[in-house]
């Protein structure tokens, strides 16, 4: 009876597009290294806050260095083992040799790391705006140690604007790896594909879905269950979703929206637009407008809101 389990367990048709074949000495990226590179880059951009609690101003240059260091080595081994899994087109594919290809994809994946590593400032610097427009948004917030420290929303940030730019440098896989890490660690599920300006919040956070085709202006704020979704998905002749097709919301600039709303389809939710808790949208709004649901108490309009309030 065991004997047959494996028999079919390892057969063609039931792996069918269910298994991965390793190449040697290439495994799949590591879940567990990819946490310490996050643990690495929260240190390295929020020294003191993250990593070693003991930091000094004159010995930060050292201690940022060590973790870059560190840092550059685990993730061109990941990138490595994402190119094994995919290999982007512009490597060259020529020379058969396993020995040359992996060399090839070594050089490429360092190159990868360097560029990535080489943004964290500017990627700092954007998230510094994000830590600002939780404190500024948040009344019970006391500091931005306190954002930095403890609020979900920046975890869930870091890891999404590390991943968006390996996204955009090409990296296959780990993207996606890093961005549903911190959606294990926050609720925030956030895809990497997602564009997203600057000072962006997510009040308390958990629940919230953001697709991967939405473009996010700046100075948004978004609570807890907001989804920004697709309303449909085009079939192709066999009957399957076609990808690629921006389906999801764009959000200009100022936009609030409330707890628990949905928001779908590729429809532009105009600049300084506010919607209420519990809301569906799947049309266009106009720029400055609102869109609340209202109950009858006492014969008096109460506008619903989760959160800190309009």
């Amino acid at each position: 009876m065991i004997t047959q389990a494996v028999d079919k367990l390892s057969g063609k048709e039931s792996l069918k597009g269910l298994y991965h074949e390793h190449r040697d000495g290439d495994p799949l990226p590591s879940a567990k290294a990819l946490e310490e590179i996050i643990e690495l880059a929260r240190a390295i951009i929020f020294p003191g806050f993250y990593g070693h609690s003991s930091v000094k101003i004159n010995t930060i240059k050292y201690q940022i260095g060590v973790n870059v260091e560190r840092m550059h080595k685990l993730l061109s081994q990941q990138i490595l083992a994402g190119l094994c899994f995919s290999t982007p087109e512009n490597i060259d594919n020529s020379n058969t040799d396993e020995h040359y290809q992996r060399m090839v994809c070594l050089d490429y994946a360092s190159e990868l790391a360097a560029k990535l590593i080489a943004r964290l400032p500017e990627i700092r610097r954007v998230l510094a705006t994000d830590v600002e427009a939780a404190y500024n948004g948040d009344p019970a917030a006391t500091s931005l140690g306190e954002i930095i420290s403890c609020y979900p929303v920046i975890k869930a940030l870091i890891n999404y604007r590390i991943a968006h730019e390996l996204l955009i440098l090409g990296v296959p896989l780990i993207p996606r790896m890093i961005t549903e890490m911190a959606h294990s660690e926050t609720g925030i599920d956030i895809h990497p594909a997602a564009t997203i300006g600057e000072y962006f919040t997510i009040d308390h956070g958990t629940g919230v879905v953001i697709g991967a085709t939405c473009i996010i202006g700046n100075n948004v704020k978004l609570y807890q269950g907001v989804t920004l979704g697709a309303i449909s998905f085009p079939l192709d002749d066999n009957g399957n979703p076609i990808k690629g097709i921006a389906r999801h919301p764009i959000l200009e600039d100022d936009v609030v929206i409330y707890a628990n709303a949905t928001v779908l389809g590729r429809i532009t939710i105009g600049k300084g637009c506010v919607i209420g808790a519990n809301v569906w949208v799947t049309r266009d709004m106009k720029a400055h407008t609102r869109k609340y649901n209202k109950e009858k108490i006492n014969n008096l309009d109460i506008e619903f809101n989760h959160g800190t309030g309009i």
